[in-house]
């Protein structure tokens, strides 16, 4: 016997796979769009004397790389969850980037980061940060905002165990500390992401909102998946 292979939609559906793409497209549109258009113009810096008391340690790197499996695992999870709820939570991703993106045009902000010496692994790893990622687009913090939706969008959900929605609250946490002590981001910066996806994920609720994102995604569904699902329809039929 030759057993099944399980498609994508079988792992998560067809609404949660699209909002999955619509939300890593609009994600890199407004962060390489914001960068194109505000790249040159004046940049705030924010910092303030907190910031000064956090020490620069190049190992949190691996927090800040490594959370991007910890988005993906989690996004996942949000995704398998049903329509309405996928509704709320992406209308609210995208919201919240839309947020981002008024404010990397309006009030453009930077940051001094230390000078890292290329010795060791760590310093290293910094320095190939620093030199393929711009100190812009700091307010709010995506890093913080998306870790942060992480663990709220799977908060009290009956079918995440509870051991890992406190787990992804303690990585949501450890990320926030990577963002500042890599100097990628100062503290307004990690307090306005999670300010940004509280609001945001409140909003999303709203039925007029979730409502209009599901309108989206039904059309969406229908321009470009529909006539493939009927192609696959009628070659099984044959």
């Amino acid at each position: 016997m030759t057993k099944k292979r399980k498609s994508v939609t079988s792992i998560v559906p067809a609404y949660g796979l699209l909002s999955l793409i619509v939300a890593v497209a609009y994600d890199f549109l407004i962060y390489c769009g914001s960068r194109r258009i505000a790249g040159d113009w004046r940049h705030y810096n924010i910092e303030c004397g907190v910031d000064a008391w956090i020490p620069f340690w190049p190992p949190s790197i691996i927090i800040y790389f490594g959370c991007y499996l910890f988005w993906i695992v989690n996004y996942i999870l949000i995704a398998r969850q049903g329509k309405r709820e996928v509704s709320q939570f992406f209308a609210a991703e995208l919201l919240s980037k839309t947020v981002c993106l008024v404010f990397y045009l309006l009030f453009p902000t930077t940051n001094q980061r230390p000078a890292v010496e290329p010795s060791g692994i760590w310093n290293q790893l910094m320095i190939f940060l620093y030199e393929t990622d711009a100190a812009d687009n700091l307010f709010p913090s995506i890093h913080c905002l998306v870790s942060w939706f992480c663990y709220i969008g799977i908060k009290n959900k009956p079918q995440i165990p509870v051991w890992y929605q406190r787990f992804s609250c303690f990585a949501a946490i450890l990320v926030f500390v990577s963002t500042v002590t890599t100097k990628q981001h100062v503290i307004v910066d990690v307090f306005g992401g999670i300010f940004v996806a509280e609001i945001c994920f409140r909003v999303g609720k709203r039925q007029k909102v979730y409502e209009t994102y599901e309108k989206f995604l039904d059309r969406t569904d229908k321009l470009f998946f529909a006539r493939g699902r009927s192609v696959k329809c009628s070659q099984k039929r044959k």
